[in-house]
Formats: structure tokens, C-alpha cells, sequence
């Protein structure tokens, strides 16, 4: 932790500078100028800044457990610094000395560390609360814990508990053990328990196989995800199963909105989804975001937990919600996907059906959350097709992905595959693979001797049901067959005509 409070120091240090330096800046006179004018007199500001803002603690609020002592630290400190600077420059009474220099530095640099400050200490302390309601008990046992009373803690190491299920209540809730039992024996030395966010501890057991894998460590601390389940994709037979839990966006955000004060609770959610959420989809922001939490404390929706499951071999057997957390229960199917390149920015390339049947990766904008394409099976049989062909209650989606289909940004990127030669500018849509074994065989086959195009014939007839796509779909090809140029210029204007007038959207 000192390494942390260490850095806190340096990049407050940099700040300051740079702040002043912009001050400097926008004085009338040359930069250089006024920088020899003040240099010495800055350097004496800042070994004040730096003193007292490590006898004041200012950089602890690394360790800091209320939000409070984080803000009444920088306050202070700050409070501190101004009245030194201003006694001195009362006593110097040095006339080219710019108050606004002075001043300004100061005020801005507060209000950057309070921002600073604040967004750390949201994202080292939203983590979930202990179980409730059922697992009050436990809730008593750990804060006995967590104040010092180490006497408990010191008999489990020296003493074994009397029954497994002594040790399993210590870290769930008697609701979450009921439900992960009634599918794992807890008798079983074929089924293996631990509470562990490393896949060190799966790869380590002296037997090859396990029935089921129960992990009492919630996926959100989990660093490498993806690994951990194919570690225990590993040490499971096909049918094999594995349980564990997930806190998901929206109850991590029920959590927050109920954890703060209204009005304050927002804030503090805005600022929690801008770290746990923008920051880790972009290179730069993501090394950031990865030293500020170290992988702890992840948020994950539903769609991107299952969805690195079934890339992971798994299918999902069941799921519940459980004293705020969904507990699933996976059950594996085949070995991993190990895609070369899974998509999780803001831009996406998606594999499709192209012409001959050849493979090809479409670009669009990200509209669905990451790892969701290849839930397309788990939503079918779940919830099946609704109303044009798209997945009945897809909650896949995101709130910006609804937006963004709604005005066809998501599918400007296909451009890109028009250009390439991938797609033509009208044709059948590109079909990911599932999909497009929804279709009859003869369909498929007659498909994929058509090259697929950004305006497919389904905004021309706007169809409702699957069998009414695949319907509109065989007559655009056989108009196709007859007259290409004609069909194409046909239906490019009819659908155009659909966009702009009747607006059908992209859903």
C-alpha cells in the first residue's frame, strides 16, 4: 500500500505543476518570462504543498474506509497550504506576485484531488455488502472478524470444522447452499468446493476429474475470467457441472443507488459506471482502470457472464437470484471456443455466412454487451423469436445499443465490407451461424449462392414471423436471378422509402 500511497504523491506533485504551468500560460507576458520570475517561489509553494500533505495524511485515502476522513484530509491539508501562502505573501508583500496564480493553483488542484479521491474510494469500497436476510449469522461472524476479534479465526486454523457444511455456511447464506446442493453432493468426493478467485486452486488437486465444481468466491474478483472456467472446464467430463455466482450491472446498481444518500447515490453511480464501465473497453483508459482496482471488483452483466460460459464449453443448466446475486449452475458441453480475437471495444467484428458459404467478419458498432453472440442458442430455446424475426426480450442489448439501432449507427462500420467485397449494397443479410441453421436446408443452400448485401429485402416487405423472412428472401432471390439490376434498384428504393417514411428500424 505504500507504493500506492507513493504514487498518489508523484502524480499529485505533477499535477500541481501542470496546473501552475497553465496559470503561467495564460498571463499576458511570455511563458519563460514569467516561469524565472517565479521558479524559486513556486518550488517553495511546492515543498509546502508536498509537507503538509504528508503530515496531514492527505495521500492515506488508499487505506481510507469512509468517504468523509478522504474529503476532510484534502480539505484541510489544502486549507493548510492556502493559509501559509497567504501569511507569506502578506509578510513579503511581493507586488509581481499574481494572487490568481496563487489562488487559482490551489483551488483547482482541490477540486481535481476531491475527484481524484472520490472515484478511487467508490471503486475500492462498492464491493457487496455481506449476504442478507439468510445469512445474517455470517454477516455477525465477519464483522466480529473484521474488528479485530481474532480469537474465532485462530481456533478455525488449529480446529477443523465439525461437518463440510459448517465450513460452506461460513462464506453463503443457508437460501444459496439449499440451491447449490440440490444440484452438487456435498458428500462427494466427487465434487470439489473451494472459495478461491485463482485457478491455481483448481489446478492443483491431485485427481484429474470432479462431478461438479462449486466456487463460493463470487466471478466479479475473478482477474482472468475466462481462464479460471476453462480451468475448470479441464477437470470436468462432458456433463460435468460448475456453480458459482455473478453480482450483474443492474444489481450492482440497485446496490449503489441504495448504499448513498439520494442525490449523492446517482453521483456516485455516474462516476462508478465511468471506471467500471468506459474505462476498461478502451487500450488507453484499461491499464488505468486495471491499476486502480487490480481486478477486483468487477462489473459483469448477465449477457457477458453467460456469454463467457458458452465460450467457455458451458451451457446453462440453471440460475437464481439469491440475496442480491444470480447463482448459475453451468454444465459443460464441449471443450473452449479460445477465440483468437473476442470482441469487447466499442467496435465489433462479427462472423457471419457469406457468399459460397465462405466465413466472413462483419464491422459494427457494439450494440450488444461483450461475449453476447454466443448466447444466440441460450436466448432461442429460452425465449425464442419474436415479432420480424429478432430474439423475443433480448437482454443482450444494451440501453446505447437500443439507441444506436434506432438510428442505424450500429450498421455504418458494414461499409467497410462493402468495400472489401463482402457484402453487396442489396442482398440477404449475412447470417451468424446459428441463425442460419434455423433456416430449411434447401434455403440454406440457395442462400449461399448469393452474395449478402447491406439492405436486405426485409425492409422492402417488412415480414413478421421467420417463415415470412425466409418467404420474402426466396422471392428476392428469384427476382435477383431474373434481372439483378433491376430487383437491386427495386428494392433499394422501397426499403428506402420504408427508413424514411414508415420508419422501420433496425432492432
Amino acid at each position: 500500500m505504500r507504493s500506492r500511497t507513493g504514487i498518489y504523491a508523484l502524480l499529485d506533485i505533477l499535477g500541481v505543476i501542470l496546473i501552475f504551468s497553465i496559470f503561467l500560460l495564460l498571463r499576458a507576458e511570455p511563458f519563460v518570462t514569467a516561469l524565472n520570475r517565479y521558479l524559486y517561489s513556486f518550488l517553495l509553494f511546492l515543498g509546502i504543498w508536498l509537507l503538509v500533505s504528508i503530515f496531514s495524511k492527505k495521500y492515506n485515502h488508499a487505506t481510507a474506509t469512509r468517504m468523509s476522513s478522504v474529503i476532510g484530509n484534502i480539505i484541510l491539508a489544502n486549507i493548510i497550504v492556502l493559509g501559509i501562502a497567504t501569511t507569506l505573501m502578506y509578510l513579503v508583500r511581493v507586488d509581481y506576485y499574481s494572487r490568481t496564480i496563487v489562488f487559482g493553483t490551489i483551488l483547482t488542484a482541490t477540486v481535481l484531488e476531491l475527484i481524484w479521491a472520490i472515484l478511487d474510494f467508490l471503486v475500492r469500497t462498492a464491493v457487496t455488502e455481506p449476504f442478507e436476510a439468510a445469512g445474517k449469522k455470517i454477516s455477525r461472524r465477519r464483522t466480529l472478524l473484521k474488528n479485530g476479534l481474532l480469537a474465532k479465526r485462530t481456533q478455525r486454523r488449529t480446529k477443523s470444522f465439525k461437518t463440510r457444511e459448517d465450513a460452506i455456511l461460513v462464506e453463503i447464506n443457508q437460501e444459496a447452499f439449499d440451491y447449490i446442493f440440490s444440484f452438487a453432493r456435498i458428500d462427494s468426493p466427487e465434487t470439489l468446493v473451494i472459495s478461491s478467485t485463482n485457478r491455481f486452486n483448481i489446478e492443483t488437486q491431485l485427481k484429474d476429474h470432479f462431478e461438479a465444481i462449486v466456487n463460493l468466491r463470487r466471478i466479479n474478483d475473478i482477474r482472468y475470467v475466462n481462464k479460471f472456467f476453462e480451468t475448470a472446464n479441464a477437470r470436468l467430463p462432458v456433463g460435468g457441472l460448475f456453480i458459482d455466482f455473478v453480482e450483474t450491472k443492474n444489481l450492482r446498481k440497485k446496490r449503489i443507488l441504495r448504499k448513498f444518500p439520494p442525490g449523492i447515490n446517482y453521483i456516485a453511480y455516474f462516476f462508478d459506471y465511468i471506471i467500471k464501465r468506459v474505462f476498461p473497453k478502451f487500450i488507453i483508459t484499461k491499464k488505468l482502470y486495471f491499476f486502480l482496482t487490480r481486478g477486483q471488483n468487477r462489473v459483469f452483466t448477465k449477457a457477458e457472464t453467460f456469454g463467457r460460459l458458452y465460450s467457455c464449453g458451458f451451457e446453462i443448466l440453471d440460475e437464481k437470484f439469491i440475496a442480491g446475486h444470480l447463482f448459475f449452475v453451468a454444465r459443460k458441453v464441449r471443450k473452449p471456443h479460445f477465440p483468437e480475437n473476442p470482441t469487447y471495444g466499442p467496435f465489433v467484428k462479427l462472423e457471419r455466412i457469406g457468399y459460397e458459404g465462405k466465413k466472413i467478419r462483419v464491422y459494427k458498432l457494439r450494440t450488444m454487451h461483450p461475449y453476447a453472440e454466443y448466447l444466440q442458442e441460450y436466448i432461442y430455446n429460452m425465449q425464442g423469436l419474436d415479432e420480424g424475426g429478432k430474439f423475443r426480450s433480448d437482454f443482450r442489448i444494451s440501453t446505447l445499443g437500443r439507441i444506436l439501432r434506432t438510428f442505424w449507427l450500429d450498421e455504418f462500420p458494414m461499409l467497410l465490407n462493402w468495400v472489401k467485397g463482402d457484402l453487396k449494397l442489396v442482398g440477404v443479410r449475412p447470417l451468424s451461424e446459428q441463425y442460419f441453421k434455423l433456416y430449411s436446408r434447401e434455403l440454406q443452400e440457395k442462400r449461399i449462392k448469393y452474395k449478402p448485401g447491406l439492405i436486405p429485402p426485409f425492409y422492402a416487405d417488412n415480414p413478421k414471423t421467420l417463415d415470412e423472412i425466409m418467404e420474402s428472401e426466396i422471392r428476392y432471390m428469384e427476382a435477383y436471378k431474373k434481372s439483378p439490376f433491376l430487383t437491386d434498384f427495386r428494392y433499394f428504393f422501397r426499403a428506402g422509402f420504408n427508413i424514411l417514411f414508415k420508419r422501420y428500424r433496425s432492432r
